[in-house]
């Protein structure tokens, strides 16, 4: 687990080299597929050109022995959750991974070390459509409080803007930002109060804002490109002995791309009834056994967060599976999808505590891993994890209300088992 976290820091890296660098217009023009042109600009500006996020959040599926990444979350919730978890377990004598305070105290210093002043004043601004992330955040920013750093939970209408910065008024003074820390999508932008005021502030260097203004680096596409024969020499020099690892651990995964296959090519390492692949309609024809694959949107869209837009090929009919393909192909100018072979997760049980019932009780299910790695001076420090166990007959893992959400702990009785 603590080895993931350099690895993921390397590809972000190594993602920048390539969409900065020269050559692969093939695989830029992917990326900026569907962006519009001033966001692109802003993404190209100088300043912004090594800012990488700051938080880096995986999705593991935990199996049996092994661990799959099925993608990266480019706008994390869940931390203030995590953190206040680890707190109770801590106290309760639980080794929690990260510490009682990990996440907090990774979380400062990480801010600390992007915000080029001594005692930063951060913004923590979440959006109307991450509403229900609101709580805690504002639980976040009294943790960081306690760490130190001057931290306040806003709404963008909050804060306002003249020649000197971008600003927000506390207990009738008014203090200058220092650092956003961005709690909206960039799909969102256009919808968000005063979002061009905060870009237009982090365009004249008066803010650093993170994550960064850089829609290539939160597509899900980009796991894709890891598997492309043709860059696979590019991610080897890049990254050095963290591909391998990577590459391993995310599985083959495949952009939904409806341009015509000359004759003589094929869809890379897209194999059906043991031929390949040259028209991604031919999936169509699959049976349910067959269709043991996944499609979402790779980004910039609103589909593409909170699970929404996933079909899960095994668990709908042919029809709407069929439907699903063709839909993907039929936006790519607007939404790009992935295609990603489904990973089955090891069955565990999990006792819980039901306050509805008030009663314990044991769930079965499967397991999503959420480690929650801060960078601070090009170091990667694990600060925690969150487990996620959602019943059987979910297909997709994440924080629903039948969910079991709890930290991850070192050694030890978890209470965890085989199921």
């Amino acid at each position: 687990m603590r080895d993931l976290g350099p690895a993921l820091l390397s590809f972000y890296r190594a993602l920048n080299r390539l969409w900065f660098g020269k050559g692969y217009d093939w695989a830029k023009a992917w990326l900026d597929r569907g962006k519009p042109d001033w966001l692109l600009e802003t993404a190209r500006m100088g300043h912004f050109k090594q800012h990488l996020p700051l938080l880096i959040r995986p999705d593991l599926m935990l199996g049996r022995g092994q661990m799959w990444i099925t993608e990266l979350d480019s706008v994390p919730g869940g931390a203030g959750h995590t953190a206040a978890m680890a707190r109770a377990y801590a106290e309760a004598g639980f080794q929690v991974l990260g510490g009682a305070d990990g996440i907090p105290s990774s979380f400062a210093g990480a801010l600390r070390s992007f915000a080029g002043v001594p005692d930063p004043i951060v913004a923590i601004v979440v959006s109307d459509e991450s509403e229900d992330y609101r709580p805690e955040m504002r639980w976040m920013a009294a943790a960081l409080r306690e760490a130190g750093l001057d931290a306040t939970c806003v709404h963008p209408a909050e804060l306002t803007f003249d020649e000197d910065g971008l600003w927000l008024t506390r207990e009738r003074s008014r203090q200058r930002v220092d650092l956003v820390w961005r709690f909206f999508e960039l799909f969102d932008l256009r919808n968000v109060p005063k979002s061009e005021l905060i870009v237009y502030a982090a365009r004249k260097r008066k803010i650093r804002i993170s994550p960064p203004l850089k829609p290539f680096l939160e597509e899900k596409l980009a796991l894709a490109l890891l598997h492309h024969p043709s860059l696979e020499k590019f991610w080897e020099m890049e990254m050095e002995g963290h591909f391998a690892l990577l590459k391993a651990l995310v599985p083959p995964t495949w952009v939904m791309d409806p341009s015509p296959v000359p004759p003589h090519a094929e869809i890379s390492g897209l194999r059906f009834r043991g031929k390949p692949v040259r028209d991604f309609r031919e999936l169509s024809e699959a049976t349910q056994s067959e269709r043991r694959l996944v499609l979402k949107p790779s980004g910039f869209s609103p589909l593409s967060w909170g699970a929404r837009g996933v079909v899960v090929g095994h668990d709908v009919s042919r029809e709407v599976w069929s439907q699903a393909l063709e839909r993907a192909l039929e936006s790519f100018d607007s939404t790009v999808y992935v295609l990603q072979e489904f990973r089955e997760g090891r069955r565990v049980e999990v006792p819980y505590y039901d306050p509805r019932q008030g009663r314990a009780g044991l769930l079965g299910g499967r397991t999503r891993l959420c480690p929650y790695y801060y960078v601070s001076d090009g170091q990667v420090e694990l600060a925690g994890v969150l487990a996620t166990v959602c019943s059987d007959e979910k297909k997709l893992i994440h924080g629903m209300k039948d969910a079991v959400m709890t930290v991850c702990s070192e050694g030890g009785d978890s209470g965890v088992q085989d199921g």
